[in-house]
């Protein structure tokens, strides 16, 4: 019941006062008494027929309200024309008569509706003006006392016409505020998909790649203890196989770091892989970081970071113990990262990486896609003096 009172009170109030179901029937109901009885002297039937007839087509309004406009708007048109029709021959016409305040009230109500247009709303009225002028014509009452109703009707027409305009303003703005909201929602469900859809790329390249090759080491190790009875050899395959599992569980743990936003800043991401390297591998590397460092999307900076890895590791496999430098660097609309590394005279030249290696990356190939996927692009070889073998991936931010 305490929840009801204010309920039934919201509903009858409604929105804008003006047209809220409230304001309807203290309307209608006070247009009623003005037609019984605004009239001193007695009021022929047939003018009984007609101002009734517009009292009725105006309970229209009064019922549908602004709902159904292709209803109320004939139904106020001829509202206007029927009062004004019974305004000259009305008894008591010198006086503000019955059907003149009719008219006042529908042409107010007429001109505030955003569903007619303005020029539908002038003719009317010029309309209802010239059958008032020709109702009094024909009374044989015409005289200066009907400039009065006319004034005011031209009046009550421009306020309608100005609260009209208030109304456009805010259907205008509740029709943005509704696009705006279904904008939001169908940016938030594109973006919902695409993270479905990193989701799957992401899971897809830690659990395929690392349980794949932990599945062929462990089948090796197996064969070699079944059939050959090779503890040795086996032993060497299961050690290969834990080292697979520590890197994919690597990758997992930055998969859903990644998926879950919880990716550090880029510049203190590259230096805690590089300091991991140098701490697991021994190995000597730069880190060095140029421009203004901002935030950049999670998923290029996994890109990037993984990229890093594996040209770190590609650079531990084949140029063992010398000096790496990984260089980040922040231009106005793009973020670059490249790792180099000097090519040993005393090892064969580098082939290009394989999509998946044995020691559990990714390689550059897969790399490649992986920058593409978030709009860079990646690319790997000799410097410019031939001497360094150089990995360099763009990506937008």
């Amino acid at each position: 019941m305490a929840q009801t009172l204010p309920r039934a009170a919201r509903r009858l109030l409604g929105s804008d006062p003006e047209s809220s179901p409230l304001f309807r029937i203290i309307g209608g109901l006070l247009l009623a008494a003005n037609l019984l009885w605004n009239h001193r002297g007695p009021v022929p039937v047939w003018l009984w027929i007609v101002f009734g007839g517009a009292y009725a087509v105006f309970l229209i309004y009064e019922v549908c309200g602004d709902a159904r406009p292709r209803l109320v708007v004939p139904a106020l048109i001829g509202c206007m024309m029927l009062a004004a029709v019974a305004t000259g021959p009305w008894p008591d016409a010198n006086t503000v008569s019955a059907p003149v305040i009719q008219l006042w009230v529908t042409v107010g109500v007429f001109a505030r509706q955003i569903t007619a247009s303005t020029r539908l709303i002038l003719s009317s009225l010029a309309t209802a003006a010239a059958v008032l002028v020709l109702s009094d014509l024909l009374a044989g009452d015409l005289s200066t006392h009907v400039l009065t109703p006319v004034a005011i009707l031209v009046i009550v027409l421009l306020m309608g016409l100005y609260r009209r305009q208030f109304r456009l303003q805010i259907h205008q703005t509740e029709m943005l505020l509704e696009q705006t909201r279904r904008a939001q929602q169908e940016h938030a469900r594109a973006a919902a998909l695409d993270e479905r859809a990193r989701i799957a790329r992401e899971m897809h390249d830690v659990l395929a790649h690392s349980l794949g090759a932990l599945t062929v080491q462990l089948e090796v190790a197996e064969g070699l203890l079944s059939e050959k009875n090779d503890v040795v050899g086996a032993l060497a395959h299961l050690r290969r196989s834990h080292r697979l599992a520590q890197d994919g569980l690597t990758e997992a743990r930055g998969a859903v770091a990644a998926l879950r936003e919880d990716v550090p800043p880029l510049p203190e991401a590259v230096r805690g892989l590089v300091e991991g390297y140098r701490r697991d591998r021994r190995m000597t590397v730069d880190c060095l970081v140029d421009g203004e460092p901002r935030a950049v999307q999670s998923a290029a900076v996994v890109s990037l970071l993984r990229t890093a890895r594996e040209a770190l590791t590609n650079a531990a496999k084949h140029a063992p113990g010398a000096a790496v430098t990984v260089a980040l660097s922040f231009a106005p609309e793009r973020v670059r990262l490249s790792v180099r590394n000097p090519i040993r005279a005393d090892t064969e030249p580098i082939e290009p990486p394989r999509a998946h290696d044995e020691g559990g990356g990714y390689g550059l190939t897969g790399m490649r896609e992986r920058v593409a996927l978030v709009g860079g692009t990646l690319s790997a070889g000799p410097g410019r003096d031939g001497r360094d073998w150089v990995v360099t991936a763009e990506v937008p931010g």
